[in-house]
C-alpha cells in the first residue's frame, strides 16, 4: 500500500504520492522565539523529525523547512522587558531552541528562515494580493479580504457565517469585514519597523509562512505540518492568502499533531502548568522525553505525568538492556550458525507497516519491544553466533535511527574520584596478593580508556 497520511484537509487517510517523484517537500511551523520552548513545542519538533527520517529511510530526497518567527508582539514586549532589541531577543532564544532540539535528537532543518530576513519577499507578496483585489490598505495596515476567497474555512471545516459570528474586533482595527486578517501592521512609536509602500510597519503573523514556504518550496509543496492549535486561524489564513495569489493548492497534505496535557489538564499559561524543555532536561534524559512523545500516536492528545515519564524511562532501559546483553554475548559467541536473517526481514516488514500507517510510532515501538523479546529468546538458545547477534543489533540500530532514539546504551565515563578509588583498591589487592582482583580492576580501567603508569612516586593515570 505504501505510506498513508491522514490529511487534515480531507479528514481521511490518503496514499502519499509526492508532487515530484522521489522527493518530499515539507514545511513545518516553528516557534515564536521570545522564550524557551515548552514540551508542547517539543512534540511537533520530535514528531516531524521522525516523519522526515522515515521518508529518508524509505529512499526519498527530503527538503525540510522550519521557520522562526522573530518579529511579533510577544518579542516586542520581551525586548522592552529585557532592555534589548527585538532581534537580540530572537538570537538568544533561537540558540536556546537549537540547544534543546539537538538534545532531543532533532535533525537541523535544511533552512530555518527568519521573518526579519524575508521582508522584501513578504512586501512583494502583499502587494500582489492588493493588485489582485484580495487585500486592501487601511490607515497604514493591510488586511486580507476573506469573503473574496470562497473556500475560506476548508481546512478547519467551518463556514464563513459561523466564523464571523465568533470574531471579535480589536480596538482601533479598521476592517471592511470582522473576519479580515492583518497582512501588514503599521508601527507604533518605538516599535521595530521596516519601510513599505503603506508606511513604516512589520508583517502580520500569517503572511510570513506563505512568503517563505513559496521562496524555498515553490507555489505548491507536499506536506505542511504543525500543532493542532495552528489549524485555525494560522494555517487557514495561510491557505487563503497563498491560494488566492497562485490559484494552486498550497500544500497537498496537511498534518497536525495533538495537544499535550499536564496531569490530565490542558497545558496553559492561565493554569501555570507550562513545562519548559530546558527544565525537564535537568531531571530526565532527553531521549526519555523523546521516547515518551513517540509512545502515543501523533494525532492523539498525550498526557505528561511523572508516572508516564517513569514508564518511558523503564521502556527505553529495557531496550538498552537487551542490546547490552547482545553486545556482551557477541564477544563470547562461538557458533557460526546464523538462521536469523529471515526473522529480521519479518520484523523489518512489520516495523515498516506500522510507520506506513500514518507514522504510527506507538505501533512501531511495539514492534521494537517484540524484537527485544525475540533477541532475549535467541540468547537463551544453544546456537548463538556472532553473525546472529549482529542481525539483532543491526535491526535495533535501523529502527532506532528512524525514530531518532539512541538505543545503544551510553558508556558511562568514570569520574576522577572513582578512578582514584579503584586504583587504591587495586593497590590494596596487590598487597594482599589478590592478583585476580587487581587484574580485574586494571582491565576495567583499560576498557574505560584509563592508562596506569608506575613511577617512583607511585601509580599515575591518564586518559587515552
Amino acid at each position: 500500500m505504501g505510506i498513508q497520511i491522514y490529511n487534515t484537509l480531507t479528514r481521511k487517510k490518503e496514499p502519499f504520492v509526492p508532487l515530484h517523484s522521489g522527493t518530499v517537500s515539507m514545511y513545518v511551523c516553528g516557534p515564536t522565539v521570545y522564550n524557551y520552548i515548552h514540551i508542547g513545542n517539543a512534540r511537533p519538533a520530535i514528531f516531524f523529525d521522525v516523519v522526515r527520517r522515515y521518508f529518508e529511510y524509505r529512499g526519498y530526497e527530503v527538503t525540510f523547512i522550519q521557520n522562526f518567527t522573530d518579529v511579533d508582539d510577544k518579542l516586542i514586549r520581551k525586548a522592552e522587558e529585557l532592555g534589548v532589541t527585538v532581534l537580540e531577543v530572537a538570537d538568544r532564544f533561537i540558540r536556546a531552541f537549537e540547544e534543546d532540539t539537538q538534545a532531543l535528537g532533532v535533525k537541523e532543518a535544511h533552512v530555518h528562515p527568519r521573518v526579519s530576513n524575508h521582508i522584501e519577499e513578504i512586501i512583494d507578496f502583499i502587494q500582489k494580493l492588493i493588485n489582485k483585489g484580495y487585500a486592501y490598505e487601511s490607515s497604514g495596515d493591510v488586511y486580507f479580504r476573506t469573503e473574496k476567497f470562497p473556500e475560506y474555512g476548508k481546512l478547519s471545516h467551518q463556514n464563513i457565517e459561523e466564523l464571523q459570528a465568533g470574531v471579535r474586533i480589536a480596538v482601533n482595527e479598521q476592517k471592511d469585514n470582522p473576519l479580515d486578517f492583518a497582512l501588514w501592521k503599521s508601527a507604533k512609536p518605538g516599535e521595530i519597523y521596516w519601510e513599505s509602500p503603506w508606511g513604516k510597519g512589520r508583517p502580520g503573523w500569517h503572511i510570513e509562512c506563505s512568503a517563505m514556504s513559496m521562496k524555498y518550496l515553490g507555489e505548491s509543496f507536499d506536506i505542511h505540518g504543525g500543532g493542532h492549535d495552528l489549524m485555525f486561524p494560522h494555517h487557514e489564513n495561510e491557505i487563503a492568502q497563498s491560494e488566492a495569489l497562485t490559484g494552486h493548492p498550497m500544500a497537498k497534505y496537511w498534518m497536525h499533531n495533538g495537544y499535550i496535557n499536564i496531569d490530565n489538564e490542558k497545558m496553559s499559561k492561565s493554569l501555570g502548568n507550562f513545562v519548559l524543555v530546558k527544565d525537564i532536561r535537568e531531571k530526565i534524559a532527553p531521549q526519555v522525553l523523546r521516547f515518551f512523545m513517540l509512545s502515543a500516536h501523533y494525532r492523539h492528545p498525550i498526557n505528561f505525568s511523572e508516572d508516564l515519564i517513569e514508564q518511558a524511562k523503564n521502556g527505553l532501559e529495557r531496550i538498552q538492556t537487551a542490546i547490552s546483553n547482545l553486545r556482551h554475548r557477541q564477544v563470547a559467541a562461538t557458533s557460526e550458525v546464523n538462521e536469523e536473517n529471515e526473522k529480521q526481514e519479518i520484523y523489518r516488514k512489520k516495523f515498516i507497516e506500522a510507520m506506513d500507517n500514518d507514522f504510527n510510532t506507538a505501533d512501531a515501538l511495539a514492534i521494537v519491544f517484540e524484537w527485544v523479546r525475540e533477541s532475549n529468546q535467541y540468547l537463551l538458545g544453544e546456537k548463538v553466533s556472532n553473525q546472529g547477534v549482529q542481525v539483532y543489533l543491526d535491526l535495533f540500530e535501523e529502527m532506532g535511527s528512524v525514530l531518532g532514539l539512541q538505543l545503544e546504551p551510553a558508556e558511562e565515563e568514570l569520574l576522577d574520584q572513582e578512578i582514584e578509588a579503584l586504583i587504591q583498591e587495586r593497590t590494596e589487592a596487590r598487597k594482599q596478593r589478590n592478583f585476580q582482583r587487581a587484574d580485574e580492576i586494571r582491565d576495567l580501567l583499560m576498557e574505560k580508556g584509563i592508562i596506569l603508569e608506575d613511577t617512583p612516586q607511585g601509580i599515575r593515570w591518564r586518559r587515552k
